[in-house]
């Protein structure tokens, strides 16, 4: 991973930064991630994830891609990584993408900054295709992956369920 990460604030003590995510974040990231798992449809998964298992989560996906995470003052508020897309090695050079940002800190540019950053380190390590699934509908992650020039390339309808009803899921690519 590139050690030129953004530091968004050079001057103040409670400085924004975005950097590499370490294990001691796992806290910070689920709760952050656990209240979308609880009261959205945007994860398909149901049940908290507990720390040790998104620990667990961080080790896997940084073995082969970034996982950053948006620090305002001490606290993390924000996260996106990249994650392998298929088990198969032809895939190699296609990642996928995350980006979760607290729902306090929303639209606040925080998911922008993270995506640009996360961009930009995985094009200095030579990826290829960058996939972003969607469950749909979902206007702000729809906006923020074209903000970036990813197309809609996929939807599959009523793939999951979740909070009573049926949701479909969009997929968004971008060739770097």
């Amino acid at each position: 991973m590139s050690r030129h990460l953004c530091n968004l604030n050079h001057s103040r003590k409670d400085a924004s930064l975005i950097r590499q995510v370490k294990l001691s974040d796992a806290q910070a990231i689920c709760d952050i991630y656990n209240e979308y798992v609880l009261h959205s449809s945007v994860t398909f998964e149901e049940t908290p994830v507990k720390p040790a298992e998104m620990a667990q989560r961080i080790e896997d996906a940084t073995k082969i891609a970034p996982w950053l995470v948006y620090e305002d003052g001490e606290a993390v508020v924000g996260y996106t990584y990249g994650r392998k897309w298929r088990d198969r090695i032809a895939y190699r050079h296609s990642i996928e993408t995350g980006t979760y940002v607290h729902i306090d800190h929303l639209r606040g540019g925080i998911g922008s900054q993270l995506k640009s950053e996360l961009l930009r380190l995985l094009r200095e390590q030579a990826f290829h295709a960058v996939i972003s699934g969607v469950a749909l509908p979902n206007h702000a992650s729809v906006a923020l992956n074209e903000k970036f020039g990813f197309t809609k390339v996929a939807h599959f309808k009523e793939v999951g369920f979740k909070m009573g009803k049926w949701i479909d899921v969009g997929y968004w690519q971008l060739t770097l």
